[in-house]
């Protein structure tokens, strides 16, 4: 079971083998490890990856694993270099509903464009919510796997005379529910850096989220 560590830990430190250069753990209701998906390069042949990653889990965190469970996908450089690519903000569009507003946040991905749309309260705090919501749909779509995005929490504080905005992500599927935190200094304009923000708490998923 893997209920003393939390999943980002151990994803974190399979990253740190030889030759890996992305990994996802899919864990049950009872919190034992169902899957465990590896993006490897081709410098390690599989049965070692697989070897060096039973062992790894068991040192560390005393965990056996079925080597059946693990399953690894073989890229090369020039494909490992793409799959690092990002979503870049391309616009944010505000439209007034009298009390409501709705904004639409567009992002590209390797020369698509990708848009979210969110309608809600036209105040302050409820743009900024909008911004970043705007954002989760537009990654929704972009998105490999079936997850679920929701802004848990964003608030904007002035720090060393800069003010920067933080979030809290949460992102669900079928196997539970993760959060992670982004934030972002705000430079020119404020809706921009709560994309920057958004997209920065995701940036550790994204490798094996987005194709």
């Amino acid at each position: 079971m893997i209920e003393s560590f939390s999943v980002d830990e151990i994803e974190n430190t399979l990253c740190q083998v030889e030759g890996i250069k992305a990994a996802r753990i899919v864990a049950g209701p009872d919190k034992n490890i169902e899957e465990i998906h590896i993006l490897a390069s081709s410098s390690k042949g599989p049965k070692q990856l697989s070897r060096d990653i039973e062992s790894l889990l068991m040192a560390r965190y005393g965990l056996p694993i079925d080597h059946r469970k693990i399953s690894i996908a073989r890229i090369n450089s020039h494909d490992v270099r793409i799959n690092r690519a990002r979503p870049k903000l391309v616009s944010i569009g505000y439209e007034s509903l009298d009390r409501n507003a709705r904004v639409r946040v567009v992002l590209s991905y390797k020369g698509q464009e990708y848009d979210g749309i969110e309608e809600g309260p036209n105040s302050r705090v409820g743009r900024l919510r909008l911004v970043a919501s705007a954002t989760l749909r537009a990654v929704e779509k972009i998105m490999l796997q079936s997850y679920s995005l929701a802004l848990e929490d964003i608030t904007a504080v002035k720090l060393g005379g800069q003010m920067a905005v933080t979030v809290l992500v949460a992102m669900v599927n079928s196997s539970g529910e993760e959060s992670f935190v982004g934030s972002s200094v705000v430079k020119e304009d404020e809706s921009k850096a709560i994309v920057r923000a958004v997209l920065s708490a995701l940036n550790r998923r994204l490798g094996l989220l987005i194709t």
